[in-house]
């Protein structure tokens, strides 16, 4: 992706989200400068931030998400059973843009229509293994409820409406009828190594530096401040 449509990206993002009545906290605006010393650190490590891929497809209309992490707590703390051991998301998903049938093998996440269209979820189960199961359905939770689904439905997910997933659901999902205002609440993230795809792609973009960065990606964070 080029970083002027990453820039792009970010601003028609804050719009959207502005139409909800949602701030995004302080951080979000910093430069490259506040990011050095020992303030920004619990940023950086965390990976709180923007976070904008094609998945390496470079075709973002087609597959691709916005994300911006909230807050994130560390795997140490999950391992160990206690300290912040959740993350919170906000993301976008545009009309019939894919974001790619993939599963976790930690994190167990809420995903919540917070408004716009319809969210389209697809889902499938897993074989013994935990791989991808064409043949495999199962059951999730939608608003406590349980409900069961068979290999390849598709949950339609209203405003206010959403399901949670726990590791080993397959799923892809996409803005139905227009683009959708997404909520992720989960355990800690951890988008390097916590993301199975089901198709050989890549959980980050490569970037063309064509321009300045409007604001930094988590992905920026490793290149950029390595010393961190």
């Amino acid at each position: 992706m080029k970083r002027s449509e990453i820039n792009m990206i970010m601003e028609n993002a804050v719009e959207f989200i502005r139409t909800y009545r949602i701030a995004l906290p302080p951080f979000a605006w910093w430069g490259r400068d506040d990011f050095q010393g020992p303030t920004a650190q619990t940023i950086i490590e965390r990976r709180c931030g923007w976070d904008i891929t094609d998945y390496g497809a470079g075709d973002f209309d087609q597959m691709g998400l916005f994300l911006f992490t909230l807050r994130n707590g560390l795997l140490a703390d999950l391992k160990r059973g206690g300290g912040m051991c959740y993350a919170e998301k906000l993301l976008i998903s545009r009309q019939d843009q894919i974001s790619p049938m993939h599963t976790h093998v930690i994190k167990a996440e809420d995903i919540i229509n917070r408004g716009g269209a319809t969210l389209a979820v697809q889902l499938y189960g897993s074989d013994d293994q935990g791989g991808f199961d064409e043949t495999a359905g199962g059951s999730v939770f939608c608003d406590g409820v349980k409900r069961p689904f068979a290999a390849g439905e598709v949950l339609k997910l209203a405003p206010g409406e959403s399901v949670t997933l726990m590791p080993g659901d397959w799923h892809a999902f996409w803005g139905d009828g227009g683009d959708v205002l997404i909520g992720e609440v989960s355990t800690v993230n951890d988008d390097e190594t916590d993301n199975i795809f089901r198709d050989p792609i890549g959980r980050f973009s490569n970037i063309d530096e064509d321009e300045a960065p409007l604001h930094l990606l988590v992905s920026d964070y490793v290149k950029w401040f390595s010393g961190n």
